[in-house]
């Protein structure tokens, strides 16, 4: 065996599991940030007029009112990463991730701009209510 220790059924399952975690994170993540961006979208043509698709893109890239949205695309290519990478994940990597999330997710007041504007979405929005549910309820279940 050369030292290897072999792969048992319960290690695979939990490797599964782990995926399947992650990519469930992943998703609800990605349903909260439409969500958001929606909400922002809304507030933008409010003031500034509609914008196509194309321009909305350009917005989020470049604007500096959907900069803040960067915070969970970044948490989302993280766990792209982590999903595709050749060595398995490990328990601390997805505490880790965990923890970042719970931490981004947290609305407040006087926090930094991410917290509160994400505070003021959940004010305002009840759809955003949702998905910040939705996206806690799997975070609670590791």
């Amino acid at each position: 065996m050369g030292g290897r220790i072999p792969l048992t059924s319960n290690t695979l399952q939990q490797r599964i599991s782990q995926h399947q975690h992650l990519r469930d994170l992943r998703n609800k993540l990605l349903r909260l940030h439409q969500v958001l961006l929606n909400t922002e979208r809304i507030a933008y043509e409010q003031v500034r007029g509609r914008v196509s698709s194309g321009e909305l893109l350009q917005l989020v890239i470049n604007d500096g009112q959907f900069a803040w949205l960067h915070r969970i695309s970044e948490l989302v290519v993280r766990i792209d990463v982590m999903l595709a990478a050749d060595e398995p994940i490990t328990l601390e990597d997805i505490q880790n991730l965990s923890a970042d999330a719970r931490m981004l997710i947290t609305p407040s007041e006087e926090g930094n701009t991410f917290a509160r504007k994400y505070y003021a979405a959940l004010q305002g929005e009840p759809n955003v209510i949702l998905a910040h549910a939705a996206v806690s309820e799997v975070l609670a279940s590791k």
